[in-house]
């Protein structure tokens, strides 16, 4: 291993690779705060570039600085427009943007860098040592044990609902999950619930419901409730130092989140967006109860565990991609994609044929971690001014932003339209006060969740595999109890209250 650093160290070193890293973490972190246009998007454009360069090395090296660049920046637009242009990033929203409308934009962008960056740096280090070890563990997960694990980001929805709300974030989790089921299912190539509209045919688009149930609902309530909203946002951006007790207080959600994401990371298909849920999630449920009711008002707790998982799972995800070829997310099937043009062969023998290329990469993502906290930091200011904008500028921004994210996303007209009446709908369920994440985390988990579920039915013939994979059923188990611990909580304090 040690020889494989060094290695790594006089490649990613050298002055092409340096540069290649500072232009990607450049480039990723300027596209993650456009919603609508995330990492698959934009590496996809910079594939012909890579291939151009030559080297393997310092063009996956630039793939990687854009990739972990961009759910870096992703945080952005979801802190100060509630806009999640990237599914890693929408977990992100739940405490970043009431921090925002608190006047903390400034202090909300420093806890969203820091935690990046620890995640990031903390997953390399952890990558480096673990590698070699992890792909055989990945090789366990089947498409029984993959159902069972979209179950337990399910399960954890309890985590985003308000006091008394389970019911109604477990109705948003199945709306959400019934929206997942229009378009082409996993079992038959048959469209399903279109309407006899061919542009539903592939289903709806991530980008344009995230857009309709976050941002539009926010630009149409700063028009119907202008003084309930927005309070300190043409003041001046301050605060944008955490305090001692602060730090103190995420160190550790930092720490549990940075070794929890990497390793949802290494699972292929798992990925940022589960990562940052579970992240959340496990960080409400093991919180005090005073600790519990900030969550969603403007927790730094809330904030830092999505980010950190995030960034530590994209940092993970590239343990099934190098040592064993497998992409673990759409992201790393475009990463994927380039490896093969570029003729290296991802796989168990990368680290034995190609050295340069696997350490390099690596030890890229500490240069890369630490180009972007140098480069996010002195920014915040800047960036947080984005709040400072008049509400008569801010409406139109918030919507442009939304319907061209949703119309970048599908490249169809179409879009335009769901985005408007999925929009409509979120703001009158926002009304309603219906918890809009349940929504989200159904729609993108399900997908997954029918697709595995439907694999693992086929190859045991029903629902046997329950029972024949211990790993699946332990899964399930814990699933169980995350849906039923929220309830006996709440139970526990009504009969502390009335003794």
């Amino acid at each position: 291993m040690l020889e494989g650093i060094l290695i790594g160290l006089q490649t990613a070193f050298s002055i092409q690779n340096l540069l290649m890293v500072i232009g990607g973490c450049l480039i990723g972190t300027f596209v993650g705060m456009l919603p609508g246009l995330g990492p698959m998007s934009i590496i996809a454009i910079m594939i012909p570039v890579a291939i151009s360069i030559g080297d393997p090395a310092a063009a996956l090296i630039l793939l990687a600085g854009v990739y972990y660049g961009a759910i870096f920046g992703g945080s952005t637009s979801s802190i100060l427009l509630n806009a999640p242009g990237v599914a890693g990033t929408v977990a992100s929203s739940f405490d970043g943007y009431p921090m925002a409308q608190q006047g903390k934009a400034g202090k909300a962008l420093t806890i969203a860098a820091i935690s990046s960056f620890c995640g990031g740096a903390i997953g390399a280090v952890l990558l480096m040592v673990f590698a070699p070890a992890l792909s055989s563990v990945a090789l366990l997960f089947h498409s029984a044990e993959y159902f069972a694990l979209m179950v337990v980001g399910l399960s954890a929805i309890a985590a985003f609902a308000g006091s008394g709300q389970v019911t109604k974030a477990l109705m948003m989790t199945v709306l959400g999950l019934i929206l997942a089921t229009v378009g082409e299912g996993a079992l038959f190539n048959m469209p399903r619930f279109t309407m006899g509209l061919m542009d539903l045919q592939s289903g709806f688009g991530f980008v344009t419901l995230a857009m309709a149930m976050f941002a539009l609902p926010e630009a149409l309530f700063l028009v119907l409730k202008p003084k309930e909203l927005n309070p300190e946002s043409g003041g001046e951006i301050k605060d944008l130092r955490i305090s001692k007790k602060e730090a103190v207080a995420i160190a550790p959600v930092i720490g549990r989140q940075s070794i929890q994401g990497f390793f949802i990371g290494v699972l292929p298909g798992a990925g940022a967006t589960i990562a940052s849920f579970l992240g959340y999630a496990v960080e409400r449920n093991i919180a005090k109860k005073e600790e519990q009711d900030e969550f969603g008002k403007g927790s730094i707790k809330g904030l830092a565990a999505p980010e950190t998982a995030n960034n530590a799972a994209c940092t993970g995800s590239f343990v099934p991609l190098l040592t064993l070829g497998i992409p673990g997310s759409g992201t790393t099937a475009i990463l994927l994609g380039a490896l093969i043009a570029l003729n290296v062969t991802p796989g168990p023998r990368l680290m034995i044929d190609n050295p340069q290329i696997f350490w390099a990469v690596i030890i890229s993502m500490f240069i890369g971690n630490l180009v972007l906290l140098i480069l996010n930091l002195p920014l915040i200011p800047y960036i947080a001014k984005v709040l400072s904008v008049p509400r008569t500028f801010l409406i139109p921004f918030i919507l442009f932003f939304t319907l061209m994210g949703a119309y970048i996303g599908q490249n169809n007209a179409t879009e335009l339209l769901l985005l408007v009446g999925f929009g409509i709908c979120a703001t009158a369920l926002k009304f309603a006060n219906y918890p809009l994440p349940p929504l989200l985390i159904g729609f993108i988990l399900g997908g997954m969740l029918e697709d595995n579920f439907s694999r693992s039915m086929q190859l045991y013939d029903g629902i046997g595999f329950i029972w024949e994979r211990p790993m699946t059923l332990g899964l399930l188990v814990i699933a169980a109890i995350l849906i039923v611990l929220p309830s006996f909580r709440a139970r526990r304090a009504r009969a502390r209250a009335a003794g």
